[in-house]
Formats: structure tokens, sequence, C-alpha cells
């Protein structure tokens, strides 16, 4: 007998003594036959695309090739033994002249477009169609690319206009307040750390008739040229000095 402190076999732990040989091997071959079956097929698939791949090149190939005969042949002049020909020269045809009575016809056969494509007669070539519209949506976009900067051009030119107005305006309300000895009225600047919120004042907007009638106040009064930047002696010397009433002029 055994003793206690002894410890048992673990006649669990391999289990291999209870599975026959026979269900092992056969296990064994199913995998290997299934792997040796996909690995098969995959090659066949291969093998098809490369089969498919060469056909498709050979097509290419003799397509190109008969295109380059045809054209080579379209090239060439009539020979005089074609039936045509004959039917021609015997109605008084001449070979390189115009065709009609007063010679006013077709002087070179007519033309012969090569079509691969299955589409219809009339139909663009895809390859043709694809780069015409491909053209037409980058001249589209360059066209609206231009709009969009011709119309921000003349937004900004409009607001910088009207800052001008404005600038300008400030400056002749002020020189003529100091020529009718009146004080300037300054809008107080407020504070920026203040809390207290106000309600903004919306300032009246300037326009480009305001900014006319105040320049034109300074000079019949005053002969005063804002953008000249001096009071002249009297009008004359005013009109023989100054360029003009707008900023532009000056």
């Amino acid at each position: 007998m055994a003793e206690v402190g002894e410890e048992e076999e673990d006649y669990m732990g391999d289990l291999s003594q209870f599975i026959s040989p026979e269900t092992s091997n056969s296990s064994s071959k199913k995998v290997s036959s299934s792997t040796a079956s996909v690995s098969n097929s995959s090659n066949k698939k291969s093998r098809a695309q490369n089969r498919h791949e060469q056909r498709k090149l050979k097509r290419e190939r003799d397509q190109i090739e008969e295109d380059q005969q045809t054209l080579e042949r379209l090239g060439s002049a009539i020979p005089q033994s074609n039936i045509g020909f004959k039917l021609l020269k015997q109605m008084g045809y001449t070979p390189g002249s115009a065709l009609g009575k007063q010679g006013s016809g077709r002087a070179e056969p007519v033309g012969l477009d090569i079509r691969r494509g299955r589409a219809g007669i009339g139909k663009e070539d895809p390859k043709v169609e694809k780069l015409r519209i491909e053209k037409e949506n980058s001249e589209m976009k360059r066209r609206k690319e231009e709009e969009l900067m011709a119309d921000f051009g003349s937004r900004q030119k409009e607001l910088w206009k009207g800052r001008r107005i404005t600038v300008n305006f400030r400056k002749a309300e002020a020189v003529l307040a100091q020529l009718e000895n009146r004080d300037v009225v300054e809008v107080e600047k407020k504070d920026e750390n203040d809390g207290e919120k106000e309600e903004e004042v919306e300032e009246e907007e300037i326009t480009e008739e305001d900014l006319l009638d105040i320049l034109m106040k300074l000079r019949n009064e005053f002969h005063y040229c804002l953008f000249c930047g001096c009071q002249y002696e009297s009008a004359e010397a005013l009109l023989s000095n100054c360029p003009g009433i707008n900023e532009d002029e000056h």
C-alpha cells in the first residue's frame, strides 16, 4: 500500500490515452486536406485572372495594330484598279481635282473616325467627353473664383470708401467749427474696465453727399480746402491753386 502523504497519480491530466490513434490520425488528415483544397482553389483563381488579363492585353494590342493598318491604308491614294476610281474617271474625274461639274465639290474623301466603344453613332468618345467635362468644370470653377474675388474686392473698396468719407467728414467738421470759433464736441471715451452695460448709440451714417456739402461750405464761406490743408486769400486763389474738390483730385 502507498503511504498517505504520497501524491496520487493524476489520471485526468493526459486525455490522449482515452482517444484512439485512428481518430487522431483521421482528424489531422481532414485538416491537411482542407488546407490543400483552399490553396488549390486560390491557385486556380489566380491562374484564371492571369489568363483573363493576358487575353485582354492581347485584344488591345490587336486593336491598336488594326487601327494603325487602317489609318495607313486611308493615307494612301485609291489605286487606279479600284472600281469606283474607274467609274469616276469615265465620268471625267481628274485625280487631285474636286468633284462636281464646276469643281466645287469635295477634293478629299470623307474622313474616318475609328471608334472602339460600344456607344451609338453621334455619341462622343467617353475619354474625350471626360476631358471636355473636366475642362468645363475647371473653367466654371475659375470663373466662379474670379467673380468671388471681384465681389470681395468691390465690397472691400466700398468699405474703405465709407471709412474715408467718415474720416474726412470728421476732419472737415472740426475745421469748420474752428473757423466758426465753435468748440469741437468730442465723444467721451468709455472706460473698458467699466462693468456697467450701457446701450449702444447707433452712429448716424455719413454719406458722400454730406461730405460734399461740408466741403463746399468750407470753400464758399472760408476759401478753405480740406485736402490742401490751407485757407486761401480769395475764391480766385482757391480756384487757381486747388486741383479740385475731391480727395482723388489731389
